[in-house]
């Protein structure tokens, strides 16, 4: 009998997710699996539940995008790494749209248990994993300070609410020198976004062709400042390519170095979540095949490396 570890963020998805354990069980033993369940407390602790756990054969991750960051950081800091995969059930769940997943909890469970392991690229801001996105500046605060409770009562919208109130106040520039694909350049900008995903802040097909498995993660750059500017294109993004937009540059590589004059202020997000670590300088790159289970729906779109 395979055994494995189920992480719960009773949080996640208005809190919904409780009320199917008792299904989620079900189908662990349909698929012959030994469980331990846990059920997370506070922040950081699905983080601290993957450090000490004994070796199992698989982790699931049942939340949100950031309680599967916790897991994959908990993994990371492991000598003998784990199994994860994840069954989204959170406000945003970008990474499990990505994936292929939709919304019922226990059809996702199948999906992902009748899926296959990949190797993933997973991206790395100063060695702190992060499984898709990386943002800081304008609008990048959004998704870690949006209220809990105002997620709890609306969902994917209270993000919109809070961002409507973060686009009216002053947009800052950051003096920021970096260092990408042999080349040092210096410039001011209002927000800089780093990814692997083609889902991002809820906007599917955000960038075309991308692929968990190519050893590249794309470079968002922006000098926007006027709110205009910046609502005109949040409102395009479905219509046109980023990343030829006004006030972009964009960048596809391996490694990224960013420095800045001064500690910011506000963090970086990172899934979602906000980024403790604050320093003058940050480096950004991949650390290839990490082992995932995924759902079989969407592999032919998101790897190049195909199956013989």
């Amino acid at each position: 009998m395979k055994k494995c570890a189920v992480i719960v963020n009773p949080t996640s998805g208005k809190g919904v997710a409780l009320k199917k354990i008792k299904q989620i069980r079900m189908v662990l033993d349909e698929y012959n699996y030994k469980y331990q369940m846990y059920i997370t407390e506070y922040v950081g602790h699905a983080k601290e539940i993957v450090i000490n756990l004994e070796k199992v054969d698989l982790v699931i991750s049942i939340g949100g995008d950031g309680t599967f960051n916790e897991v994959m950081q908990g993994n990371f800091l492991r000598k003998n790494k784990l199994l994860l995969t994840h069954i989204p059930f959170g406000t945003a769940n970008d990474v499990g749209a990505m994936y292929g997943y939709g919304k019922n909890i226990i059809k996702n469970l199948r999906m992902a248990l009748e899926g296959e392991v990949k190797k993933i690229d997973i991206c790395t801001i100063n060695d702190i994993p992060f499984t898709y996105v990386a943002a800081f500046g304008k609008l990048t605060n959004v998704s870690y300070e949006t209220p809990k409770k105002l997620k709890r009562r609306f969902g994917y919208l209270a993000y919109l609410i809070t961002g409507l109130k973060e686009i009216n106040n002053k947009t800052k520039l950051y003096n920021i020198k970096y260092k990408v694909n042999g080349e040092t350049l210096i410039n001011k900008y209002s927000f800089v976004l780093i990814s692997n995903a083609n889902r991002i802040a809820g906007i599917n097909n955000f960038y075309d062709n991308i692929y968990l498995d190519d050893n590249q993660f794309e470079v968002l750059f922006c000098d926007l400042t006027k709110k205009k500017d910046m609502i005109k294109t949040i409102l395009h993004l479905s219509k046109k390519d980023i990343t030829k937009a006004p006030g972009f540059n964009f960048y596809k590589t391996n490694k990224l170095i960013i420095e800045f004059d001064d500690v910011p202020n506000k963090g970086w997000s990172i899934d979602g979540e906000e980024l403790q670590d604050k320093n003058l300088k940050y480096e950004i790159k991949i650390v290839r095949n990490v082992k995932v289970l995924l759902p079989s729906k969407r592999l032919e779109k998101l790897f190049l490396e195909k199956e013989k």
